[in-house]
């Protein structure tokens, strides 16, 4: 789940990300990580491209070289196909747009077979990482005054938070490290924002893998609706998206459960942009706040 990255694609040249940075040429897209997030991010993505070259062709780039060099100083580079159109946070989407973001979604989730699938580790930023994340940041705020409406949501969120998986889980309701047995896994691309997805008038194709893995279908849906490029700077019709797939009642049930998280951890995300350097808008982390508040009030 990465904070806020740039909203659009220019034709050209060098955009930085919060895990890597892309040049961008006409032809290919030559991405580099960042040593300093380790080599996680980079394996998962070539993993993922090469699993979907084989099981899912045309939905993602092709990869087109590797550079793994074994020295300190060189960063692990991945060199894929640059793929046409535009992404999709920002943009008016219509029924049609709407109706090709929800199969190409499909399209990742179905892509492996089983037995691949089960040998896959969980997404980053999964269901135990991204609770044991907000419990981390609640317990080291940011040294200076948050708003009264984001601090009064962030306490109202743990509070939901310690009584939907407690600090020290007991049998009734242990903090799943793996997909719940009731809902089925899928193959996960594991960032919800809508920039990763680009439109070309006909087809939705997906990029960025850094944070892959198994996941379930709920969780994944759940971070693309709550993510703050659902709404910053142009809402989409989260509703309209979500009625394209047919979800089991476990999984709708795990929905609003994983929204409610999802939009606990883009609170402490957003209250946690630093005033002098701001990455969003002003007004941003309270209308995020606002955003938790009816979420509570739909979770079980």
């Amino acid at each position: 789940m990465n904070a806020d990255p740039p909203p659009s694609r220019p034709p050209s040249g060098a955009v930085p990300w919060h895990t890597h940075d892309v040049v961008l040429h006409p032809d290919r897209v030559v991405k580099r990580f960042r040593r300093s997030e380790g080599r996680d991010p980079f394996v998962r993505e070539r993993r993922a491209l090469v699993l979907l070259a084989r099981h899912a062709p045309d939905l993602a780039p092709v990869l087109l070289d590797v550079r793994d060099p074994t020295g300190a100083a060189a960063p692990p580079t991945l060199v894929t196909s640059r793929l046409p159109g535009d992404c999709l946070r920002g943009k008016p989407l219509g029924p049609r747009q709407l109706t090709a973001w929800a199969r190409a979604v499909q399209a990742v989730h179905s892509a492996l077979p089983p037995a691949e699938l089960a040998r896959l580790p969980l997404r980053r930023g999964h269901q135990r990482d991204a609770v044991a994340r907000v419990r981390a940041w609640c317990a080291t705020p940011p040294d200076r005054p948050l708003a009264p409406a984001v601090r009064r949501a962030l306490r109202a969120g743990t509070n939901w938070l310690d009584r939907v998986w407690p600090d020290a889980p007991d049998a009734d309701r242990p903090l799943p490290a793996e997909v719940p047995a009731d809902v089925p896994a899928v193959f996960g691309a594991g960032d919800g924002n809508a920039a990763n997805y680009l439109w070309d008038g006909r087809r939705v194709r997906v990029v960025d893998f850094e944070e892959s893995g198994r996941s379930d279908r709920a969780y994944e849906l759940a971070e693309i609706v709550e993510h703050v490029a659902a709404w910053l700077p142009r809402p989409f019709d989260t509703a309209a998206f979500l009625d394209r797939f047919a979800l089991t009642p476990a999984e709708s049930a795990r929905l609003r459960e994983c929204r409610t998280l999802h939009a606990l951890v883009w609170l402490c995300l957003l209250a946690a942009d630093d005033p002098a350097r701001p990455r969003n808008p002003p007004g941003t982390a309270e209308r995020q706040a606002r955003r938790l508040w009816r979420r509570l009030d739909d979770a079980p």
